[in-house]
């Protein structure tokens, strides 16, 4: 006789069986880009890691605003879905970069402490909203960690600009700046979720991926 713990197991959806969830779909989309932003970043091709960075970012707004438009997902399809953004915003927004900051220093151990800043102030700040949740105002604690590659990838478009010694020391720096306002108390406006805001992050990806795109033609 099957008891009541082994009726409940049973009746669990199959683990793949959240990945035909288009907002999931829309999730590991984002995580391929991240995972195309760490290799080129790894490799020094830093104008095709910027390509994969934002459209990280875009593709992670993308599916919070299906999300919020479709109908007839279950609870547990949304507290999948959260949990599946909770851990690749870790990795698009901590670890991509970490490594974006280490690769452009030729890995010299001197930016690892930068780099486990970036990643520390990261994991911080998504433990903390995954314990206390989202204020239900119209601003955020903190600098949203989405906001950290929209404005890497604005910064690098100056990349050229400045030798290599003085931009990773630039970037170093922007990186720390973020990271600090990643986990600090100032207000910031909640820019993810508004459709004008979406429309907005749409139109800068596609800018940036023709920029990007011609510096690497």
């Amino acid at each position: 006789m099957a008891t009541g713990n082994e009726e409940s197991q049973t009746l669990h959806p199959s683990i793949i069986s959240y990945v035909k969830d288009f907002p999931n779909i829309c999730s590991l989309a984002g995580l391929a880009c991240t995972i195309l932003a760490i290799y080129f970043s790894v490799l020094g091709v830093y104008h095709a890691a910027m390509v994969g960075m934002v459209w990280a970012v875009a593709f992670d707004w993308a599916d919070g605003l299906i999300a919020r438009k479709m109908k007839g997902r279950t609870g547990s399809d949304r507290i999948f879905g959260g949990q599946l953004d909770l851990l690749i915003d870790i990795v698009s927004y901590g670890v991509t970069p970490a490594v974006l900051v280490l690769s452009y220093g030729a890995f010299d151990p001197i930016f690892l402490p930068a780099a486990f800043i970036v990643m520390a102030a990261a994991a911080i700040r998504l433990s903390y909203f995954s314990t206390f949740g989202l204020s239900d105002d119209a601003k955020y604690t903190g600098l949203a960690l989405d906001n950290n590659s929209i404005v890497l990838v604005f910064i690098f478009l100056f990349e050229s600009a400045f030798p290599h010694e003085v931009f990773e020391i630039m970037l170093t720096i922007a990186a720390l700046t973020l990271a600090v306002l990643n986990v600090s108390q100032i207000k910031t406006p909640k820019f993810s979720g508004v459709p004008r805001n979406v429309y907005l992050l749409a139109a800068y990806t596609i800018t940036i991926t023709i920029i990007y795109g011609w510096k690497l033609a």
